[in-house]
């Protein structure tokens, strides 16, 4: 029996938050209470701010949902009273004193690498003609190149944000781990799942799974509503 009817959704770095559609109408099909921050990706603590303005208005417990770089907002903002439980989708999920840029900066041997560009006035870009292979391989080449030219830029400042105190320790939380990603690591989204206690799941997906495969998402986010 589902205990939690809402729901918020939070978006990652270089797009917003119109790519939760497909898992805003499987969700709102089935009764939840959905609701989408639009954070402006200019800083982590705005962000945190933006869905913290969100969780303060609904009417009772939220499963609180971060994909990518909106693991990062999910991890501070989820302290909230209303964060009941944290669903990573293909996210970051720092612990205390770590930001995006410290999980990034080392990567093993091997590993696929996102192709950021050096950043310009502050700001960050993914690299347009690698976005369908890095970010959406799974997505037709026409909206990957929609989601490519439509990019939000991100704020080194949001890059840098570090977590003070990781929600993950406090919330259950449940992890999809994207096995096809070359944004994130599948090996690392898998550490940081462990690390943080979640119950993970697997998908067949690129880095944009929750565009990709709406119906797996929102079956991950129903397992952590009950």
């Amino acid at each position: 029996m589902t205990t939690i009817k809402n729901v918020v959704l939070v978006h990652g770095a270089f797009v917003d938050g119109s790519g939760w559609q497909g898992v805003y109408d499987e969700l709102t099909t089935d009764g939840f209470h959905v609701r989408i921050v639009q954070n402006p990706t200019l800083s982590l603590d705005g962000d945190v701010a933006a869905t913290r303005r969100v969780l303060d208005v609904l009417d009772g417990p939220a499963v609180l949902v971060g994909h990518s770089y909106g693991g990062a907002v999910i991890s501070e903002a989820g302290t909230h009273p209303n964060a009941a439980a944290l669903a990573y989708i293909a996210a970051f999920a720092p612990d205390k004193g770590e930001s995006v840029g410290t999980l990034i900066a080392d990567p093993p041997p091997g590993a696929p690498v996102a192709p950021i560009l050096p950043p310009r006035d502050g700001f960050l870009y993914l690299d347009r003609d690698r976005f369908h292979g890095s970010f959406a391989a799974d997505l037709p080449a026409q909206l990957a190149a929609f989601m490519a030219d439509a990019q939000v830029p991100w704020g080194v400042d949001a890059l840098a944000g570090a977590v003070n105190e990781p929600a993950w320790r406090h919330r259950p939380s449940w992890y999809l781990v994207a096995t096809e990603d070359r944004m994130i690591p599948p090996a690392a989204q898998r550490v940081m799942a462990e690390r943080a206690g979640s119950f993970v799941v697997d998908a067949i997906g690129s880095h944009a799974v929750y565009v990709s495969q709406p119906a797996v998402v929102a079956e991950l986010i129903r397992q952590a509503a009950v």
